[in-house]
């Protein structure tokens, strides 16, 4: 029944897991998230742990760490990465419809997706599943990058914690998927953040804009935001906050 050789859909899905279902450190054949992938594919659990974990060795975020994953990996592992690993927006799409194919649903059921303000069936329908299915993507690969807990307060209240675009996907829609493109903040900060209010600098510090530095008789900003001025903030262990989206925050949405 269990085949030596992944497929490339397979490939698609492992990829899909190890961005979203699970961290590295806690990959092991007796997660309920290995499990899954593994009834999923028709493989062992066993299988599926070692393909997740494989996958390490191609991801620069855990390699800066010195994780290096299995050093001898499938070969057809690299295609399926390189050609995902930049076009965030096909990979999620893409996955859930290999979902939504193995298990005989729809993409909105495997996707969860409210269908009641959708249009019936056409190009605009397809459009708008894509964007939410990518919005789900982000959220979840965000969060479990920095492993749930906000990059500026520490706080892991799930229901607080917001998957933030750097540079927002009304500007740039294909990245709004990009993991690299987000940071993982509470309500309030998430709120300062989107109105420029503050800021992450290029050695990711948050800086705080004048209009927060100047209300100096606000006891709540003496609570909530003065104690993290320049505080270096709580990073990933993936998806790196990219450069290029943090210019662009400090350039176009900061309030100097």
């Amino acid at each position: 029944m269990y085949r030596n050789n992944w497929s490339r859909q397979e490939l698609i899905l492992a990829l899909y897991w190890y961005c979203t279902k699970i961290p590295f450190t806690k990959i092991k054949y007796t997660k309920p998230e290995v499990i899954e992938l593994a009834e999923l594919v028709g493989r062992t659990p066993s299988a599926a742990a070692f393909k997740l974990v494989n996958f390490a060795r191609l991801d620069p975020a855990l390699q800066q760490r010195g994780v290096k994953g299995m050093s001898k990996g499938s070969k057809a592992e690299k295609p399926v990465w390189n050609e995902f690993y930049d076009n965030w927006n096909e990979l999620a799409y893409t996955a859930e419809n290999i979902i939504a194919e193995k298990k005989g649903l729809s993409i909105e059921q495997v996707s969860e997706i409210e269908t009641a303000d959708l249009p019936k069936a056409g190009i605009e329908r397809q459009a708008l599943v894509k964007i939410r299915i990518n919005q789900n993507f982000f959220r979840k690969a965000v969060l479990l990058s920095y492993q749930n807990k906000c990059c500026i307060t520490g706080i892991t209240i799930p229901q607080l914690l917001v998957a933030s675009h750097i540079k927002p996907w009304s500007k740039d829609l294909n990245q709004a998927a990009n993991p690299e493109n987000g940071l993982c903040l509470n309500a309030l900060h998430d709120k300062a953040f989107d109105k420029g209010l503050l800021t992450i600098s290029e050695d990711f510090r948050v800086v705080l804009s004048e209009t927060i530095l100047k209300a100096k008789k606000e006891d709540f900003l003496h609570k909530y935001f003065f104690p993290y001025q320049e505080k270096e903030i709580i990073k990933p262990v993936r998806f790196m906050p990219h450069q290029e989206f943090l210019e662009y925050h400090r350039n176009f949405i900061f309030l100097q």
